[in-house]
């Protein structure tokens, strides 16, 4: 039965718009070089006309009756120039919707796209944040925040003086820095003066000696 009736899988695909638009592409180019061909015999049958209404030694009824069949075949040659040029703005317009009927099921394609894509990502995102505990963050920010102070409470313990006054004066403070300077002033006067002291046990203070003229003279020449 197969072979008598064929099979659906025999049919030939439906053409797509591209093949469409491919198909009347080439029309439209046949159609152009037809008309580029009926231009020049158009051209031609103007110059005959020219050479019979113009032309030295004519006869009056002969060239009358040359130019009128002429005139005939430029007219039906215009006319098929102008049916042609119709039939390529049909084409040019046919080409131009299915172009746009392509670019708009190609924009509605990249549409469906995004669409499918976001739903996607749409679905991701509630499974993800499924698995996220917003009141087990907010613990875990507590805790957290309960172990920072309880290690800042834990530096100042180690940081704490012993045997140190807990309120001391500055005024107090101050004034014994100022005691200390002062005593360290006359310590040292008082050494200084030591030092220019005489001894007890000599009863004079010592003479100064000059040395002599004889001596100096001798220690200049030296």
């Amino acid at each position: 039965m197969n072979r008598i009736f064929g099979t659906s899988a025999s049919r030939k695909p439906k053409p797509t718009l591209q093949d469409a638009i491919a198909s009347t592409d080439v029309r439209m180019s046949s159609i152009e070089v037809k008309i580029k061909k009926l231009d020049g015999e158009l051209g031609r049958y103007k110059e005959q006309m020219s050479k019979l209404r113009n032309g030295p030694g004519k006869v009056p009824l002969l060239a009358n009756a040359g130019c009128d069949a002429v005139q005939q075949r430029a007219l039906r040659t215009l006319k098929q120039k102008r049916m042609y040029e119709s039939q390529l703005a049909q084409l040019a317009q046919q080409t131009f919707n299915m172009e746009s009927a392509a670019l708009t099921t190609e924009n509605l394609r990249n549409t469906m796209a995004t669409v499918d894509a976001m739903q996607v990502a749409n679905k991701e995102m509630r499974k993800q944040f499924g698995k996220i505990d917003i009141d087990k963050i907010e613990n875990m920010h507590y805790d957290m925040e309960d172990l920072l102070e309880q290690s800042n409470e834990i530096q100042e313990s180690l940081g704490r003086s012993y045997a140190v006054p807990e309120e001391i004066d500055e005024a107090d403070l101050e004034a014994e820095l100022d005691a200390l300077a002062l005593e360290e002033e006359e310590e040292g006067t008082s050494y200084l003066a030591d030092l220019n002291k005489v001894p007890d046990f000599v009863d004079e203070p010592p003479v100064e000696v000059r040395e002599s003229p004889a001596h100096e003279a001798v220690k200049t020449t030296w």
